[in-house]
C-alpha cells in the first residue's frame, strides 16, 4: 500500500535588491556575487536579502548591497519585482524580490560578507551573460534598457 501524501507547508518572503552600476573604462559595469549552490556549483547573480521587520524594501535593498557586495550604493529606480518558488528544509517558498536601479556611490568589493565566494564587476553586457538565474538575466535586460544600452 503506497504511503500517504506527505503534507507540505507553504511560505511566502519577501526581499529586495539591486543591480550596482559604476562607469569603467569601457563604460558601464554591473557588480555581481557568487555564491555556491546546494549542489556546490558556483552560481553568479544580483545581491538581495530578506525584507526585515519595520523596513521598507528600499532600505532592504541598500543594507543587502552593502552587506553582500561591500559597495555602497543609492537608489536610482525601481525595477520590478521578479517571484519564484524554491523548497528548503522541506518547505515550499514563495519568493517575491523587489530590484532597484542603484548607482555605486562608494565602498570596496573585497569587503563583502561570508554568504558571498567572490563579488566581481563586469561589463553590463557580460554581467547579462553571467548571470546563473533567467529571472535575474531578465532584471539586468530592464536595467540595460533603462539605461538605453
Amino acid at each position: 500500500m503506497p504511503a500517504p501524501p506527505r503534507e507540505t507547508s507553504t511560505r511566502s518572503e519577501h526581499s529586495a535588491g539591486g543591480v550596482v552600476l559604476r562607469e569603467g573604462d569601457d563604460g558601464t559595469e554591473v557588480a555581481l556575487a557568487a555564491r555556491r549552490t546546494r549542489r556546490g556549483d558556483l552560481a553568479w547573480g544580483l545581491p538581495k536579502g530578506l525584507v526585515e521587520p519595520g523596513e521598507g524594501p528600499e532600505e532592504a535593498a541598500t543594507r543587502e548591497v552593502r552587506e553582500e557586495t561591500g559597495l555602497e550604493a543609492l537608489i536610482r529606480s525601481p525595477l520590478g519585482d521578479i517571484s519564484y518558488w524554491y523548497v528548503w528544509d522541506g518547505v515550499r517558498v514563495r519568493k517575491r524580490v523587489t530590484f532597484f536601479l542603484m548607482d555605486a556611490v562608494g565602498g570596496d568589493v573585497s569587503k563583502h560578507d561570508d554568504e558571498m565566494e567572490e563579488v566581481r564587476w563586469f561589463p553590463l553586457r557580460e554581467g547579462l551573460r553571467r548571470a546563473s538565474y533567467t529571472s535575474e538575466r531578465d532584471v539586468l535586460r530592464r536595467a540595460a534598457e533603462s539605461l538605453g544600452a
